[in-house]
C-alpha cells in the first residue's frame, strides 16, 4: 500500500481524537493505547519484514530481510529480500554469490554494495560458528558482522517467535512522546520496556508503532487530530500538530 493509500485508509478507520488532557495524573495506561493502536492499525500493512515472517516463520530470511531494510523504504525491502532470497535461501547458497551479484539482487536498496558484503560476511560467521543455522539468542546474534541490538532483537522475535524487543526510530519516539517513558537512547528504550511493559506486547509493540509512526505519530508535525489515543498522549517534545 502506498503512503497516500496508507493515510487515506486510515482517515477512513480512525475517527479523530480528542485533544491530550486526559490520563496524565496517573501511571500511563500502556496496555489499553497499544489495543487502540491495533485497532486503528489493522487496515495497514505490517512492515514488510514482519510480513515475510507471517507467511514463513524463517529465521535466516528475517536476518537477511531486515539487513537489507535498513535505510531502505520498506516496499524496496519487500522485492529486493524476495530476489535475493529466491536465488540463494541458505547461509551456503548465498555465500556461494559474489559480492557484485548480491549488490547488483538487492539494488536499489540504501548501501547495496556495503550491504552485499556485510550479507556474505555474516554467512561465513554462520557457517563457522553455528553450523550454517540462525542462532536464537541475542547475545550470539550480536557476534554477526553489522547486526545491532534492533535486528537482532527482530530476528528472535519475529524469526523464532520468542519475546524480545525490536526499538527502532519509532518505538523510541512514540514512547516517549506519550509519557510512558523517559529515556534517551533506543537501547536505554529496549531496557526499561523490558521492566516495563508486559511481555505479550514484545513482539507487536515494533511493527504497531513502525505503522503508528509513518501514518499517524510522525516525527515532525504528528497528525494529533485525529489520533486514536491522543487522549492519553501527554504529547513530550511536541511543538506543533496537525
Amino acid at each position: 500500500m502506498t503512503a497516500s493509500g496508507h493515510s487515506a485508509s486510515l482517515r477512513r478507520s480512525v475517527r479523530p481524537g480528542p485533544r491530550a488532557t486526559a490520563g496524565r495524573g496517573g501511571p500511563f495506561p500502556i496496555e489499553r493505547v497499544l489495543q487502540r493502536v491495533r485497532e486503528a492499525m489493522r487496515r495497514l500493512d505490517p512492515p514488510s519484514v514482519t510480513a515475510r515472517a507471517a507467511r514463513r516463520r524463517d529465521p535466516f530470511r528475517v536476518l537477511i530481510s531486515c539487513v537489507i531494510s535498513l535505510r531502505t523504504k520498506d516496499e524496496v525491502t519487500a522485492v529486493a529480500s524476495a530476489r535475493l532470497l529466491g536465488r540463494a535461501g541458505t547461509p551456503r547458497a548465498l555465500l556461494a554469490l559474489k559480492e557484485a551479484e548480491i549488490a547488483r539482487l538487492i539494488f536499489p536498496a540504501g548501501f547495496y554494495r556495503v550491504k552485499a558484503r556485510q550479507l556474505r560476511a555474516i554467512c561465513a560467521r554462520l557457517i563457522d560458528a553455528f553450523g550454517g543455522k540462525v542462532p536464537d539468542e541475542i547475545d550470539a546474534l550480536l557476534t554477526l558482522p553489522g547486526v545491532g541490538r534492533k535486528t537482532a532483537n527482530l530476528v528472535v522475535a519475529e524469526g523464532f517467535g520468542k519475546p524480545a524487543i525490536c526499538v527502532d526510530v519509532h518505538v523510541h519516539r512514540i514512547v516517549n512522546r506519550w509519557g510512558f517513558l523517559r529515556t534517551k537512547t533506543p537501547q536505554q528504550t529496549e531496557m526499561r520496556l523490558r521492566r516495563r511493559l508486559p511481555q505479550a506486547w514484545w513482539i507487536p509493540v515494533n511493527p504497531l508503532l513502525v505503522a503508528f509512526g509513518r501514518a499517524i505519530c510522525r516525527p515532525v508535525s504528528p497528525h494529533c487530530s485525529r489520533c486514536p489515543v491522543a487522549a492519553s498522549c501527554r504529547r513530550v517534545g511536541v511543538a506543533r500538530s496537525r
